[in-house]
């Protein structure tokens, strides 16, 4: 084979393969953290986050560079819980240990110094305290330094205190040991700022409040509600803010917990196992009843089941432990579903008393729905911020139920769901989430462009700036803004880059008796031709035209005449000449007068 032939081959393989591989790889997202990824081409980004609590470690942004095979420029970063650190103007985060949820490591020493705004005082909610039986140690401190006073001392302390803790400035110190025996999973503390005359944001773990007053002033009620599965335990579920000269709750926020065994009534909701999502404990035998309507019966959809080898989950077909075993179950196994044939169904979970499996978000997730008996699916709820409309009312199989949003919101999962064979439907009910963003407003030719967000969210900017040789055209800078409840846009219109090299203007013509001062045909942008008139008459209008550059340039104005006693001035016009008159294009007259 020839050697440019063997050449052409190579080469289009080449070109073939270049062309194909077009994008970087999808990145990582790190754990205990997030990403949003705004293109896999070249010149696209991964911006990375984490969670409260966790530090990045690594570039915060990757840009996908272009070769062969496109990569990014650096190495994936990842979330770490840092030993101490300073954390000034407080709003609201969390403070973990290092390793958290995991179990932290020996012979370490920790401080952390908060410091709220100027006129703020702090207040910390303890979510997770598990130290190690021996000499690991919890200390805060109301104060800047090591030195300060006391608030809390995990040594002195037998139980956390529910309510949480207040400083009386604006610092909190603290401080956290271990020694060279045990381990445990640490620390996960709450924190925020909250100012003067008025009662601290109240907080409530896997469940939600609302609130007469978010600025928290005196007055102010707050009512707390758990999270589906979750029971109120301790605390009211309404507190006030009261007493202006030193404002605090009348009570203490409530707690939801995961509880061993319960009736429930609900025709939809959820059974978790104790403690959840944190390990149960051993010995526990708890005993659930779900009943719905007398015509109806239950879906059972067992999203995690994580038990240990010597544990067991049993589901029985009925209102106790004498009706017919659905399944029973354990270790673990992927996600599953059944139903019941009655309008009960009893859920038995027994742990092991000899040994308990440790470990963050063990245990079980069973949601429940209550269905018809006869040919047709469960009826699916309406979705906030949205609304939902149905091909055939009696929800038979081949129905197709469509969800959609209101303005400003949009669907996330599936928007149409069918009604299946088996009586379930063909995917997850959807949700309304309102819409941050701006869609990409895209490119100008002859233009590079720079955003404030890679994600284009409410606020963000993006400026065009014209490559050298072209001149911009409308506004450089768009803004992403909502207004009420529709969806984000634009501020303005694209601009456009236009060309700095500009067209020339025609001769504009000669005035009967005039004498131009060049007759050349066509002139340069921002060039002028002067008028004057034969001995005997008079020039009306402006002796000087000026090309004003533009795409097309045009001139200043018409040329002007020249009057005599007894004579009738005519324009005598080039052919191809085109004036313009008030920004539009015009034939020539064949007179002025």
């Amino acid at each position: 084979m020839r050697k440019d032939a063997q050449w052409l081959i190579w080469h289009c393989w080449r070109t073939r393969r270049t062309a194909y591989v077009l994008s970087c790889a999808i990145p990582n997202r790190p754990l205990y953290g997030d990403i949003s990824v705004s293109s896999l081409h070249p010149g696209g980004e991964a911006l990375f986050s984490c969670l409260s609590g966790y530090q990045l470690k690594g570039l915060r942004v990757l840009t996908c560079h272009n070769a062969s095979t496109p990569y990014w420029n650096g190495k994936e970063p990842y979330c770490k819980a840092a030993c101490g650190g300073l954390i000034r103007n407080i709003t609201v985060g969390q403070i973990i240990s290092p390793g958290f949820p995991s179990n932290y490591s020996n012979n370490m020493t920790c401080h952390w110094l908060l410091e709220a705004p100027e006129g703020q005082r702090l207040h910390i909610h303890f979510e997770k305290v598990a130290l190690a039986e021996d000499d690991d140690r919890l200390l805060i401190k109301n104060g800047n330094s090591i030195d300060s006073l006391v608030l809390y001392d995990s040594y002195e302390v037998e139980y956390l205190p529910n309510e949480g803790l207040l400083s009386t400035s604006r610092h909190l110190f603290m401080e956290f040991t271990t020694d060279a025996m045990g381990t445990s999973t640490g620390i996960a503390i709450r924190y925020q700022g909250f100012a003067e005359g008025h009662c601290y944001q109240p907080f409530i773990k896997y469940g939600n409040l609302t609130s007469t007053d978010r600025t928290w002033a005196v007055g102010s009620i707050a009512e707390f509600a758990c999270s589906p599965g979750y029971t109120m335990e301790q605390g009211s579920a309404t507190i006030e803010c009261i007493d202006h000269n030193n404002p605090q709750w009348n009570e203490t926020e409530p707690a939801c917990k995961a509880v061993c065994s319960g009736e429930i009534t609900d025709s939809a909701g959820v059974v978790l196992s104790p403690n959840w999502p944190e390990a149960y404990d051993k010995g526990q035998d708890c005993i659930w009843g779900v009943h719905v309507e007398e015509d109806k019966r239950i879906m059972l959809d067992i999203q995690v089941l994580n038990i240990g080898e010597n544990d067991l989950f049993t589901v029985y077909d009925g209102d106790d432990l004498t009706a017919k075993v659905l399944g029973q179950y354990k270790g673990s196994k992927p996600h599953f579903k059944f139903f019941t044939s009655t309008a009960d169904v009893t859920i038995q979970f027994q742990s092991d008393p000899a040994t308990v499996i440790y470990g963050y978000g063990n245990g079980f997730m069973v949601h429940f729905f209550e269905v018809p008996r006869n040919d047709t699916c469960p009826e699916l709820p309406e979705i906030s911020n949205g609304w939902k409309t149905i091909s055939h009312p009696e929800l038979v199989h081949g129905t197709v139920v469509t969800y959609q949003c209101y303005p400003g919101y949009q669907v996330v999962g599936t928007e149409l769901l069918m009604c299946q064979w088996d009586l379930t439907w063909s995917g997850e009910i959807p949700s309304c989430e309102r819409v941050v963003f701006c869609p990409d407003p895209g490119k100008v030719e002859h233009s590079r462009r720079v955003s404030s967000s890679p994600q284009f969210t409410v606020g963000s900017t993006i400026q065009y700036i014209c490559n050298k040789g072209f001149t911009l055209s409308g506004n450089s800078l768009l803004t992403c803004f909502q207004r009420g409840s529709s969806s984000p846009r634009w501020s303005q219109k694209l601009p456009t880059c236009v060309s700095e090299t500009f067209g020339v203007c025609n001769h504009p013509g000669t005035p009967t008796y005039g004498k131009p001062s060049s007759h050349k045909l066509h002139f340069q942008a921002g060039e002028s031709l002067f008028y004057s008139c034969l001995d005997g008459h008079q020039l009306l209008g402006k002796p000087v035209l000026r090309c004003i550059p533009g795409h097309p340039s045009q001139w200043s104005g018409l040329p002007p005449v020249c009057k005599g006693k007894q004579l009738q001035p005519n324009l005598i016009f080039p052919q191809s000449y085109n004036f313009w008159l008030d920004g539009e294009p015009r034939s020539p007259p064949s007179t002025l007068f």
